[in-house]
């Protein structure tokens, strides 16, 4: 019976000293090791950046009495379109109706008294070469003359005066536009050059819009278009509104503001946008999607190609010719679609290892499986 049961264990023995003999089945090499490759090629990209802004009317005039007095009649509709010299406001005019009339009145004065002074100035000048006068009378009735004919240039004087600001009394629209809320009804006491507008006219089609771009990216976009294969980009804009819905027209950028604003560090730059439909009003939030510049020679990179190291570096594991991996240290510029835009640390032609690099470190041998036609052109 102990035989029995001794039997299996001395049977079990031999294969214990075998496992613990130390011999083991060999472990593959590094060579064995498979990895997808993405090789880089030049492509012709193009750089674009979302820039915050506000719109802008591009017209813009605020309604202010020039004379003081009392609204009599509001000739318009709130919100309306109103064309140029339109009339919107009339303030009673009975005052100014009356200066006028008085100013009329003493130009006429002046004019009949010209007439006198003259009669007389020319009467005197024929006596005084018969001694009929003395000199001295001639020379008074033409300094009277003279007087008289200064006096009519004042009184017209008056009567423009009085005759503008009788006009004035009809408050007209400066420019076409759409007028918004009155801030004073009939029966309202305005005055001249008061600071409280009695309404704002603003010109909507086209509009602008305002954006705002820091100073470190604009450096940053000048340093980029000074290398070799990069140029200007479009001066075309497209605009998403504040729901993210893509504005249905196109823009386009108008000019950069020479200073940079010290209280946000920004530079503006102008756009001006079609809005037929006045879809945009002033002050609303947009962003917009310029083409800064064209890249001939950009180099892009799948993001799975892409890690970062302990400090936060960017790196890449690339497969050298002898199928050696080697690992790269980039700097990127930004994200485009799936793909880093890489500014160094890779080459067109470089095999960037895309699948399988968690099982490799730099100095492996790797077999090589090239999955740039399964991912296709990055953009």
């Amino acid at each position: 019976m102990l035989i029995k049961t001794l039997k299996p264990l001395l049977l079990t023995l031999p294969l214990l000293w075998l496992g613990c003999s130390g011999e083991s089945k060999p472990v593959k090499s590094a060579m064995s090791v498979e990895v997808g490759t993405y090789v880089l090629s030049a492509q012709n990209v193009t750089l674009t950046r979302e820039l915050p802004g506000r719109t802008k009317a591009t017209l813009s005039s605020e309604i202010r009495p020039q004379v003081g007095g009392i609204i009599q009649a509001r000739l318009f509709e709130e919100g309306a379109v109103v064309k140029k010299d339109a009339v919107l406001y009339q303030i009673d005019p009975s005052a100014y109706q009356a200066a006028f009339d008085e100013a009329n009145a003493a130009l006429k004065n002046a004019e009949a008294t010209l007439e006198s002074a003259r009669l007389k100035s020319e009467r005197y000048a024929d006596l005084v070469k018969i001694d009929g006068v003395s000199k001295q009378d001639m020379e008074d009735a033409k300094a009277a003359y003279l007087q008289a004919i200064a006096s009519i240039d004042g009184k017209k004087a008056a009567l423009q005066t009085a005759r503008i600001n009788l006009e004035y009394t009809k408050i007209k629209a400066p420019i076409s536009g759409r007028i918004g809320t009155s801030s004073d009804t009939v029966g309202a006491l305005v005055t001249a050059g008061q600071t409280t507008a009695l309404a704002t006219i603003r010109v909507l089609d086209p509009i602008y819009v305002d954006l705002a771009q820091s100073s470190t990216q604009l450096l940053k976009l000048r340093a980029l278009l000074a290398q070799k294969g990069v140029t200007h980009g479009s001066t075309k804009l497209s605009l998403k509104l504040e729901d993210g819905t893509v504005y249905q027209h196109s823009g386009n950028l108008q000019f950069q503001e020479i200073a940079v604003d010290e209280s946000t560090g920004s530079v503006t730059l102008r756009a001006t946008f079609p809005n037929p439909e006045g879809v945009l009003l002033p002050g609303m939030y947009v962003r917009a999607l310029i083409d800064e510049a064209i890249n001939a020679n950009a180099v892009l990179v799948p993001q799975q190609g892409v890690q970062r190291d302990p400090k936060g570096n960017a790196t890449a594991l690339i497969v050298t010719a002898e199928n050696k991996v080697e690992k790269r240290v980039l700097t990127t510029d930004r994200v485009i679609g799936d793909t880093w835009l890489v500014n160094s640390g890779l080459n067109a032609g470089d095999r960037v290892i895309v699948e399988g690099s968690g099982k490799v470190r730099a100095g492996d041998s790797v077999r090589v499986v090239d999955v740039t036609t399964t991912l296709g052109k990055a953009q």
